[in-house]
């Protein structure tokens, strides 16, 4: 199972971020040992003083795909849910200073967090949240992607074929921001909340 990221596909979340906004999906990958599930906590990392949550829709692939044309992505997901792309901001910023790749920021043990699956709906942009200790902090709709699902699985099945299992974080809105240990994070799916996390 492989974890497949997109980055900068929020145009506000790219600006808030001083970063240009792509004209292709930035890509990058997250290892299964990143995988947190099941209401477990968030493991502070110890490498970083600076970590930032990331609310995202996440995609669960069902069949094989590659070299998708564009349209032909029906039927590669069966089920979503929303995730936290944990971010080592601080490790990330002197990454991207020397040229080098994000994976330490990105792909470390625990940095993936995923809620609930449920069934996709069935058309209509789909609205999600984050709250941190009971405040709204993030809020998003897939109206407002750069790429949308089936254009982000055409792009991705370029270079990685997909494999049931495998899974797709579509993204961030603005708003991202740092977490302390303690801190109570709670995803939201079309107003049914999914995601459950503490930072320990």
């Amino acid at each position: 199972m492989k974890i497949v990221a997109v980055g900068r596909n929020y145009a506000e979340h790219a600006r808030e971020l001083g970063n240009e906004v792509p004209d292709e999906p930035v890509l990058f990958m997250k290892p299964e040992s990143a995988l947190v599930t099941g209401g477990a906590p968030f493991p502070y990392p110890a490498f970083s003083s600076d970590a930032h949550f990331e609310i995202e829709v996440v995609l669960r692939i069902c069949r094989r795909a590659s070299n998708l044309a564009s349209g032909e992505s029906a039927g590669v997901y069966d089920a979503m849910t929303v995730g936290i792309d944990f971010t080592a901001r601080d490790v990330q910023s002197k990454l991207k200073a020397k040229g080098l790749p994000w994976e330490m920021a990105k792909a470390f043990d625990g940095s993936a967090i995923l809620g609930e699956w449920v069934e996709v709906p069935a058309k209509g942009p789909i609205e999600f949240s984050l709250t941190k200790n009971g405040e709204t902090v993030q809020q998003g709709t897939t109206a407002d992607m750069l790429h949308g699902f089936d254009s982000l699985l055409h792009h991705v099945t370029r270079y990685f074929t997909l494999e049931p299992g495998d899974l797709v974080f579509t993204g961030t809105p603005a708003g991202v921001g740092p977490v302390v240990r303690g801190d109570l994070l709670e995803g939201f799916l079309e107003g049914e909340k999914l995601l459950t996390c503490e930072v320990r």
